[in-house]
């Protein structure tokens, strides 16, 4: 068949990578690419916010399988708009998207099922920030609403730091929201954990831990990933149950128990301490670095896998 890859980053190289190892495909496109994948298949230069343009070139080159890699064009609902064009598409619906794409829309999830997390409030103005700053002891995470392409966290170690990024995102720092949520900061080691799930069944795709921190010895800002290694130096068995038990299943049940039905990929970001998970956030696609580690691992084929995702036949359950 021919399959095309939507996105242009380490990630989307390396399902190319992966991709190619199955029998099943014919020609492959990645769009619109980078150097890497020019390697290894057709680039397709065109705008992939574009959807008209897109579905043209799906069209002319006949693409029977699309695999979005960015959570952007997810968020904005290219798996729906494929999906109305009769086009077999790998990715969340926009509205089970919310999932990245909001984070506000999570933490409700989370209250909703008794998914631990972290202990948060939503601001909506300064002034209320300053009273509700005073609940919270210091470090304090400031998380913007909407996407921000990994830069959308801070860690403030006082709370005047907190007022002022609190009043940058409630001014427009992000075009995706000026919303914002203050969380307690957890202590512990961060584990990522991927699953492939078709809205009923998952399969455990990996665990993994990136390097967010842009300078050495974990210092600096935030980025979308510095690097990354698998299978994560934290999990072990009673661990996995609890993840699975207490963060992903009720997360999966959950969805399809609010119309939101989830399938795709699902990249748990999480906290452990004590051998106990709590969940800091979802993304609704591989992360950028971990792709690449993960790709490595897997020994299945990953088109089966993702074409049994879309039939919604995914029998392997962790």
């Amino acid at each position: 068949m021919n399959i095309g890859v939507i996105g242009s980053g380490g990630r989307e190289h390396a399902l190319c990578y992966k991709i190619l190892q199955s029998p099943n495909i014919k020609n492959l496109y990645c769009i619109p690419g980078n150097a890497g994948t020019s390697k290894i298949c057709k680039n397709i230069n065109v705008d992939i916010l574009n959807f008209q343009k897109l579905y043209f070139e799906i069209k002319e080159k006949n693409i029977d399988l699309v695999i979005i890699g960015p959570e952007i064009p997810l968020v904005n609902g290219l798996t729906d708009f494929l999906e109305s064009k009769n086009i077999k598409v790998f990715g969340p619906s926009k509205n089970a998207s919310q999932l990245e794409g909001s984070k506000i829309f999570m933490k409700n999830l989370c209250k909703k099922f008794k998914i631990p997390c972290a202990k948060d409030v939503e601001i909506k103005n300064l002034k209320e920030a300053k009273n509700i700053l005073k609940e919270f002891n210091s470090p304090i995470v400031v998380k913007s609403d909407g996407l921000a392409a990994g830069k959308g966290v801070t860690i403030c170690q006082t709370k005047e730091e907190a007022l002022r990024d609190i009043k940058s995102i409630l001014d427009g720092k992000f075009d995706s929201s000026k919303k914002v949520i203050v969380e307690e900061f957890l202590e512990g080691e961060e584990l990522s954990y991927f699953i492939i799930t078709d809205g009923v069944n998952f399969k455990q795709i990996g665990t993994a831990q990136d390097h967010k921190r842009i300078g050495e010895n974990d210092t600096g800002l935030n980025t979308g990933g510095m690097g990354a290694y698998s299978t994560s130096l934290w999990i072990n068995d009673e661990l996995e149950e609890k993840i699975i038990n207490k963060i992903i299943l009720p997360t999966i049940n959950g969805m399809r128990e609010i119309g939101c039905k989830y399938k795709g990929i699902l990249y748990a970001g999480l906290m452990i301490k004590n051998n106990e998970p709590k969940l800091i956030e979802y993304n609704i696609r591989f992360g950028d670095p971990e792709c690449q580690v993960l790709m490595m691992r897997l020994e299945d084929d990953l088109v089966e896998i993702i074409l049994s995702v879309i039939e919604e036949k995914l029998t392997l359950k962790n």
